[in-house]
């Protein structure tokens, strides 16, 4: 299986340029798509200097920024596992390291209550010594000896980044090992002195959206000319084509290809001798590792093979020697979920698969095992008796191997890890993180609203047991909505100090177009029916009222990325159902966001402007064409980085540039690192948390004693 250390996943990708030659006439802020032009930079920095003295200047910040920067950097946090050569490594940030150090330590010493550490590669100090402001973005293992790492490396925290081979047993870059320049690219160790590399090879090699679609084989001590072309996809296509290994316990292993001809539907290949070969998959479908020679599947679509019917968001498996004989293939289920059920990992050990999943919103964990007469007779289930009302996540596991650690989280219960033996599925606690936040006399309910077409629509929230049910609770909400990335219970230690703390609540609405119920739940809302999804919002917040829960008056909301663009929407649509709105690097410019960054990727997802009906659509919701004025909005806050090359900082300035320009009072601050997730450091993470909760203290709560 394809292993990679890494510190975060993004569900969007990467691109960013300047505004495109055919700039509409009629948009006077064209000019701020200039990612990081000087006259643009002179607007944002006017812009962060008002903004600054109005939360940074607000006499509950630095209490908040100290609580979020201690919550952040405290050391007694649980070190998430990396199973890697029979030692447990992980990436870690705290006070004195806040670009973060990679540092390993025995199974053994793991579990015990302070491990004993030995750091490998030291951010801070590698920053320091070559000028450039080194952001960890994962690494890709050289299977099976995994002695061999190639360490993802971004200045300041974007998407792109340089490739840098490193020893994990002697903690130091290989000398003359593989170096590979900075871009937007995929990478995949075919052998130990071969690479498969899509990246920027030069004109004609990359998507409209900044993808690269040409994977070549770059030998150890060739420069980038010298590479060989291994397959080449199209400029049309929305995603990357990636290259990828599995490999499994039992030695097999097999290089693989995915071609990202939509955002959602892919092409599959099996790299050989012979070059690249399509295999017969569907085209929305992942594969996700491989056990004793059987290929697991995870599908997004419903797909009929050798008289098999997997059904949509469901398990599978088929045979490696399948796809590379060309045989028919013959899938085996090995899990189908109910309508209220989805998938949330996958992960592979020696003999068995770990599955975690979502069963109406709350974690649920199952070992899949092929049986002892061979995968072809089937495989059984065995449950994992895990904590309820709780996200469960596979925090590591490895092919070598049947122990694997699963991370439990709940709104008020702070994260534990679990380790289990997939051969014997008993899991045995063996860290939990201390509470960050008094959590006493505080509950979660879970309720349904019905949305404009009846549809119920679950949500959490969390308050104290004795509030006043007279809509006098300061609230805040927030969802995603999209790209099927579901929204789970978690243990949000930091809105649990700033604000549950104060006797105020917290909402996550589990709206459509996110992946809380699977595929179906998703696809309702693309595209040209996008409005469910706005309407699940608002008709979650109405629900709220009626309990007398909450008053608009004392309502705010939040989110990111598409969540950003949900904020926007609704901020638009339904001014009188909130008194704040926080807008985080967003998408709000649908008429060109496919200009923009890597918009052209998403057009599954939103639609596209060459299509007549989608562009009427977008007209209609489009956050940034839909600004009206005289009408009384709550005063937003807009925050980005200048260091997003995923949905870029263009759309956020545009959107505060006509609110200054129609007179209508807002917050605007961009920060100059951090990429798409402002994750440079984190001080940067501690710095925008505590003046997202001062805006909503200072919107939402009594002005604080002077």
């Amino acid at each position: 299986m394809k292993r990679m250390m890494t510190l975060v996943s993004a569900a969007l990708l990467t691109g960013a340029g300047a505004p495109t030659p055919d700039a509409p006439h009629d948009d006077p802020y064209v000019w701020l798509e200039d990612w990081t032009g000087p006259r643009v930079m002179e607007w944002v920095e006017a812009e962060n200097k008002a903004t600054t003295a109005a939360f940074q200047g607000d006499p509950r910040f630095q209490g908040y920024y100290a609580d979020a920067l201690a919550i952040a950097s405290a050391k007694d946090r649980i070190a998430m596992p990396m199973q890697i050569d029979g030692r447990i490594y992980n990436f870690w940030r705290d006070a004195d390291h806040p670009q973060g150090v990679l540092r390993w330590t025995s199974e053994a010493g793991y579990a015990t209550a302070t491990p004993q550490w030995t750091v490998v590669l030291d951010l801070d100090a590698l920053s320091k010594a070559e000028g450039h402001k080194w952001v960890w973005k994962g690494a890709t293992l050289l299977d099976p000896e995994e002695k061999r790492a190639l360490i993802n490396l971004s200045d300041g925290g974007e998407d792109a980044v340089r490739l840098r081979e490193f020893d994990l047993s002697t903690g130091h870059f290989v000398k003359g090992g593989f170096d590979v320049p900075t871009a937007k690219q995929r990478v995949a160790w075919l052998d130990a002195d071969t690479l498969l590399l899509a990246r920027d090879w030069g004109e004609g090699t990359m998507t409209k959206s900044g993808y690269p679609f040409v994977v070549k084989a770059l030998k150890r001590g060739e420069p980038l000319s010298a590479a060989r072309d291994i397959y080449r996809g199209a400029a049309s296509d929305q995603l990357p084509t990636s290259p990828f290994i599995l490999s499994d316990g039992a030695g097999n292993r097999a290089a693989f290809l995915n071609r990202g001809v939509t955002f959602f539907g892919y092409e599959t290949y099996l790299v050989g001798a012979q070059g690249a070969v399509k295999l017969p998959l569907p085209a929305k479908s992942n594969l996700v590792g491989m056990v004793d020679g059987q290929v697991l599947v995870q599908t997004s679509q419903a797909w009929t093979s050798g008289g098999v019917s997997v059904p949509t968001g469901a398990l599978a498996a088929v045979p490696l020697k399948a796809l590379q004989s060309g045989e028919e293939l013959v899938p085996q289920i090995l899990f189908a979920p109910t309508p209220r059920q989805s998938i949330d990992g996958v992960a592979a050990t020696k003999g068995h698969v770990i599955l975690a999943y979502n069963d109406n919103v709350r974690g649920r964990a199952m070992v899949l095992t092929p049986n002892a007469a061979g995968a072809a007779k089937g495989w059984t289930s065995t449950p994992v008796a895990l904590p309820d009302n709780a996200t469960i996540s596979i925090a590591s596991a490895s092919e070598h191997g049947d122990a694997a650690y699963l991370s439990v989280a709940g709104f008020l219960a702070p994260t534990t890890l679990w380790s289990i033996d997939a051969a014997k599925p008993e899991p045995v606690q063996v860290k939990a993180m201390p509470a960050r936040f008094d959590a006493k006399g505080l509950v979660v309910e879970q309720y349904e609203a019905a949305s404009s077409d009846g549809t119920k629509i679950p949500y959490f929230i969390v308050h104290r047991g004795d509030i006043a049910k007279d809509g006098s609770t300061p609230t805040i909400m927030t969802a995603y909505g999209g790209f099927e990335i579901p929204m789970t219970p978690s243990y949000a230690a930091i809105t649990g100090k700033l604000w549950l703390e104060r006797g105020n609540s917290f909402v996550v609405a589990n709206i459509r177009g996110g992946g809380e119920f699977g595929p179906a739940w998703h696809e309702a809302g693309l595209k040209t029916k996008r409005q469910i999804i706005y309407d699940d919002f608002a008709a979650v917040a109405q629900d709220i009222f009626a309990r007398k829960l909450s008053s608009p008056k004392k309502f705010g909301i939040y989110g990111g990325s598409n969540g950003g663009l949900l904020m926007g929407v609704e901020f638009n649509q339904h001014p009188d159902l909130w008194n704040a709105v926080t807008i985080q690097v967003p998408l709000l410019d649908m008429i060109r966001y496919e200009q923009i960054a890597a918009g052209a990727s998403w057009v599954d997802e939103y639609g596209s402007v060459s299509v007549p009906q989608e562009k009427a659509f977008l007209q209609k919701i489009s956050p940034y064409a839909n600004i009206r004025k005289g009408v009384a909005y709550p005063t937003p806050y807009i925050w980005t980085t200048t260091k997003d090359d995923r949905v870029g900082p263009q759309h956020a300035r545009k959107f505060a540039a006509r609110l200054k320009e129609y007179g209508i009072p807002y917050h605007f601050y961009e920060d100059t690192a951090g990429g798409h997730s402002g994750d440079a450091d984190i001080a940067q993470g501690a710095r925008l948390q505590a003046m997202q909760m001062v805006y909503f203290s200072q919107r939402l709560e009594s002005p604080p004693a002077r």
